[in-house]
């Protein structure tokens, strides 16, 4: 379909609910084309575009996320070239940043368009999740995760589970998450605090067929390294950042820096990249539809 078609289709579903204060959400997969289906959308109903995009916060990485600013034409976006390189960025932080925008344009009586592929922190804004504050310890998470799958349901079960704590039961990572969380709680039992959220919302994802996304993701890395990802890269390198610190951010940032030290050559560095963003793609979308399991409905287009 083409984005005249969805944007007719978006329309359609959501009509009826237009008001200022009424959050039009697109989500998605890497290479989608999600900002493009929210520009034209923005166009239509006189809209504002909040990105929620954990890497695009960061200015002077510019390809290597994908910003292409030049995409949203002369339309108002938010959340984009926020932060200094460097700085570290979290699902709290996004929140409090959301909500400051919202609310303005909310004021300017526009239309909201949360447009993304970091499902965390469109979750953030939708369902009260109190449980992403208690901080995490490193050392506690390294011992809790040398149990076993049935010792670590055993101690959360012997402890006790909060209602509105939901446990996944079938995933490691996530059972030591949750007993940390437990353990934190009995130290420390204080309530915590009520968030805001938005009830008046949609979600519409986009999800092309797999074979496609694949061929977009390809197409999309060799576009970027002939735009010039590595001087991006390199250019960060001269101006004082950490190597450790680009590697933390992952995928582009993480592959062309060991490329760049001579870790890995050219070819290596080019098939594990494109491994790494279709793996990413994949990882998204399981976000996704842990977001529909705990209550959230996305319209796919």
């Amino acid at each position: 379909m083409s984005n005249t078609a969805y944007v007719n289709e978006i329309l359609l579903q959501a009509k009826e609910k237009l008001s200022p204060d009424f959050l039009i959400i697109l989500l998605g997969p890497t290479a989608s084309g999600k900002t493009g289906l929210a520009v034209d959308l923005a166009t239509r109903i006189d809209g504002e575009i909040i990105s929620a995009d954990s890497r695009q916060v960061y200015k002077k990485m510019d390809i290597g996320t994908g910003k292409d600013l030049r995409e949203y034409r002369d339309l108002p976006y938010h959340l984009i070239n926020i932060k200094e390189p460097g700085e570290k960025y979290n699902v709290d932080l996004f929140r409090s940043d959301f909500f400051d925008v919202y609310d303005q344009i909310v004021t300017q009586r526009k239309q909201t368009i949360l447009c993304g592929g970091t499902g965390s922190y469109i979750q953030s804004v939708l369902q009260e999740r109190p449980y992403t504050q208690i901080p995490k310890d490193s050392h506690l998470q390294n011992a809790l995760s040398l149990l076993g799958i049935d010792e670590l349901r055993s101690r959360i079960h012997e402890i006790g589970i909060p209602e509105d704590l939901k446990v996944d039961f079938d995933n490691h990572k996530r059972l030591v998450r949750a007993l940390e969380i437990l353990l934190y709680l009995q130290r420390n039992p204080q309530p915590t605090k009520r968030q805001r959220i938005i009830n008046n919302y949609r979600v519409f994802g986009l999800c092309p067929p797999l074979e496609q996304r694949r061929e977009l993701i390809t197409q999309r890395l060799h576009k970027r390294l002939e735009e010039g990802l590595i001087d991006e890269v390199s250019g960060l390198i001269e101006n004082g950042m950490d190597p450790e610190d680009l590697i933390y951010y992952g995928l582009e940032y993480k592959y062309t820096t060991l490329y760049l030290q001579g870790i890995l050559s050219y070819g290596e560095f080019f098939d594990k990249l494109n491994t790494e963003i279709h793996r990413y793609a994949k990882r998204q979308m399981t976000y996704f539809r842990k977001m529909e399991k705990d209550g959230i409905k996305i319209h796919w287009l």
